[in-house]
């Protein structure tokens, strides 16, 4: 058997030249647990350790290939790498050298999605207390979407249907490739706090690939940080993105998010009729409480002044009527004299003091004979005297002539 000599470089170049020359471990899938992991910032490498229950290899994998990676690297993590096998020369260190790394069990998607939310929901990025509440009455809204596809023309028609009074700022963008999510951010924090009112941030439904522009940090770190409040529609119901985290509200469609956004002009209208009735209502009412109060005040100085000009009636109707009683005294006084005078004239004139002197009274039935001519010779009549009266007949009657005497 013939021995060769050989330096140690030529010993390890050799080696490596076997391992290369081998096409199975140029391509090679081998699945173990992440250890030792060391991030060099400054290069941009990864160097790590793959292990299972009975062995150890040292991985490293260079910065060309980092770049694809949508997760972070950990220790524990157990992956699958795909590289190829070969040796350091300078060490003899023999090694894998890592192209891709994908977690187990897991797509790196997935991971990257589940790490990514993990990392901005412990500072804070997804909490209530920072969400910014929608405008009632949104007048000025911005979309910002992709200039083809349904999701435009779905907005436009629900924000034209619900409120036309709606200004609608349109910002075309990429919803889809690796540069999407830094051109929707750079947008977004271009945009003056001061034009718009709401902004609505939506694509169509796609798989979790498609989708990822929406799950990368620099578009979630925008979202958080824009002023004007921002509804996330990436998608259809079941999909949910970093994004809509982030979002200040979450919309299950665009067409749902439009909805969000600005009010139905049928429900402002009878909202106003509403108010507007209710304000009628309650402006009669304080108007007729304010007439009621006027009345009570009018009536209130009415009966002060009712009050002391009745008081004053009433002094002067005490005056007048002692006035009275004394004047009626007086004259009750003097009618008592008229009368007492009128009385004793009467008296002198009394028939029965004239019957007293041996006068009689005759009477025809119930008529006074104040004529001979009243009666008849036959006649019956009655003499009336002081006492009493006697039934006579007239047996004859006798004329008295003028100037005779009897």
């Amino acid at each position: 058997m013939k021995i060769s000599l050989l330096t140690v470089s030529s010993l390890n170049s050799f080696a490596k030249s076997l391992l290369e020359r081998d096409e199975y471990l140029q391509n090679v899938l081998v699945m173990g647990e992440i250890s030792n992991f060391k991030d060099h910032y400054s290069s941009g490498h990864l160097y790590f350790s793959l292990k299972d229950k009975k062995g150890v290899v040292r991985c490293v994998m260079f910065r060309t290939f980092t770049g694809n990676l949508r997760f972070k690297v950990v220790d524990g993590m157990s992956v699958i790498v795909r590289g190829r096998v070969s040796i350091y020369e300078q060490t003899g260190q023999y090694q894998l050298y890592v192209e891709d790394i994908q977690p187990e069990g897991l797509g790196s998607f997935n991971l990257a999605f589940e790490q990514l939310k993990e990392k901005l929901k412990k500072e804070g990025l997804f909490d209530e207390i920072h969400k910014k509440s929608i405008p009632n009455f949104a007048q000025r809204v911005g979309v910002i979407t992709s200039e083809t596809g349904s999701v435009l023309h779905d907005i436009l028609q629900v924000l034209k249907r619900r409120f036309p009074l709606a200004e609608v700022y349109f910002f075309p963008v990429p919803v889809q490739g690796k540069a999407a999510a830094g051109v929707i951010a750079s947008v977004i924090s271009k945009i003056d706090a001061k034009s718009l009112d709401v902004i609505i941030i939506g694509r169509g439904g796609g798989s979790l690939e498609e989708l990822w522009p929406f799950n990368e940090e620099v578009l979630a770190r925008a979202v958080f940080a824009c002023k004007v409040p921002v509804i996330s529609a990436v998608g259809h119901e079941t999909d949910f993105t970093i994004c809509d985290f982030a979002a200040d509200l979450r919309a299950p469609t665009p067409s749902a998010a439009a909805e969000l956004a600005v009010p139905d002009q049928r429900e402002v209208f009878l909202k106003l009729k509403s108010l507007l009735s209710s304000f009628e209502k309650e402006f009669t009412s304080k108007i007729e409480f304010k007439k009621q109060e006027i009345r009570n005040l009018v009536l209130l100085r009415f009966s002060q002044n009712a009050l002391r000009i009745l008081q004053e009636k009433l002094i002067l109707l005490d005056f007048i009527s002692q006035r009275m009683y004394t004047e009626s005294l007086e004259k009750v006084c003097l009618s008592r004299e008229a009368l007492t005078g009128l009385a004793s004239r009467i008296d002198v004139l009394s028939p029965l003091k004239i019957l007293k002197m041996g006068y009689a009274a005759a009477r025809k039935g119930p008529v006074a004979i104040k004529s001979i001519n009243d009666v008849e010779e036959q006649d019956l009549i009655n003499l009336h005297i002081v006492d009493g009266s006697v039934g006579c007949m007239v047996v004859s009657k006798d004329k008295l002539r003028i100037g005779e005497k009897r």
